[in-house]
């Protein structure tokens, strides 16, 4: 599909079930977050797919970030552990996105209720989590808003990376970037306004990894800065995840260390080494 922004001029554009939002029928409200809300919907050839309808009350710097993670997802080619894009556009000045409806739960719906999937599928959802930041940065962006809730396995445990609206052009050499998201998957370099780079996303896969081995943070905290705090503590070193879960191996835990590396110089500088390290991990 086009992913030109097209313009509609249907009339009715209230969302609700049954009802029409420009050319497409709503089924079902999925869920609705802080930037928009998730529609189960169909096309005049009746495919199912979802629909993600940008809130209205939307301040305009989120109303930007909406439609620039649009066209971010529109730009990445397609992979297995990407949410698939299908289209983008506007309905009376609302801006919306199509993609591939996926039937599962967030990593971190998932560790709420402890779901056997991620122990029975952890190697997949890790490994697949770590392929689509890899995808990404190849493809010149990075996401900057990578963690558990961004990322939904599917019944049979296959993950996809969701939500671009964060998402930037990967810079030739590291950049100051606005500190957005959340804290506890942040690098310590973006949290105290230093140029960050891929690496940045890098820390952010290492917190996940250690978090789906260890149901646990490495770094906690209720603000930026208390979570700051502890990362930049040089009189507590972080704890090996092996401490909290003797199952995984010295291999494992080397790339997780190395992803959680205080200094970005330290950490891998690519996704691709981490993906190559981790399958000689287990």
């Amino acid at each position: 599909m086009n992913p030109i922004f097209k313009w509609f001029k249907s009339a009715d554009c209230k969302l609700q079930s049954g009802g029409r939002f420009g050319p497409y029928r709503l089924h079902e409200l999925i869920n609705e977050g802080g930037m928009a809300q998730l529609w189960l919907a169909s096309n005049t050839r009746e495919e199912v797919f979802a629909l993600r309808v940008a809130l209205p009350s939307l301040t305009s710097v989120n109303r930007k970030r909406f439609v620039q993670g649009c066209q971010a997802l529109s730009e990445i080619p397609p992979h297995p552990n990407l949410i698939q894009y299908l289209d983008h556009g506007k309905c009376h000045q609302t801006p919306y996105m199509a993609m591939e409806y996926v039937e599962g739960a967030n990593i971190r719906e998932l560790l709420a209720v402890e779901d056997e999937i991620l122990v029975q599928k952890i190697w997949e959802i890790v490994f697949g989590s770590a392929a689509a930041l890899e995808h990404i940065h190849d493809h010149g962006y990075l996401h900057l808003d990578y963690k558990p809730e961004n990322i939904v396995i599917s019944r049979g445990g296959h993950p996809k990376l969701i939500d671009f609206d964060l998402c930037v052009r990967k810079p030739a050499k590291p950049i100051v970037l606005k500190s957005a998201g959340t804290p506890a998957y942040m690098a310590p370099e973006i949290l105290l306004r230093k140029p960050a780079d891929q690496r940045s996303d890098i820390f952010a896969f290492g917190v996940l990894a250690y978090e789906l081995f260890t149901h646990r943070r490495p770094f906690t905290g209720d603000s930026s800065e208390e979570v700051l705090r502890k990362m930049l503590d040089q009189t507590s070193s972080l704890i090996p995840p092996s401490e909290h879960n003797p199952d995984i191996s010295k291999g494992l835990e080397r790339v997780i260390m190395k992803c959680l590396e205080r200094n970005p110089d330290r950490r891998y500088p690519h996704m691709s080494v981490v993906v190559r390290d981790l399958q000689e991990a287990p």
